[in-house]
């Protein structure tokens, strides 16, 4: 069994959500390999979270259901999982 590369769409609660304090939280949850702002709409940015985990981990449900208890986050979509 190889790695999974998964990325993760991170969406805040509002334009006024400090997000430098939701990615300091997530970085200290699962230690992912990249986190990116990404612009979405109207001044709301979302941040996008790359994760490496092992194969037979179970897939990215794990790193969502942590990154959801993080206050200030609205949303977590998996985009992206793929065989590194």
């Amino acid at each position: 069994m190889g790695d999974v590369l998964c990325t993760i769409k991170v969406m805040p609660t509002g334009v006024d959500v400090d997000l430098e304090a939701i990615e300091a939280k997530i970085k200290e949850l699962i230690s992912p390999e990249k986190v990116e702002v990404k612009p979405v709409a109207f001044g709301l940015k979302a941040l996008e979270v790359s994760k490496i985990i092992p194969d037979g981990e179970g897939g990215p449900d794990g790193l969502e259901e942590k990154i959801r208890g993080v206050e200030g986050v609205e949303s977590v979509e998996t985009t992206g999982v793929t065989l590194v």
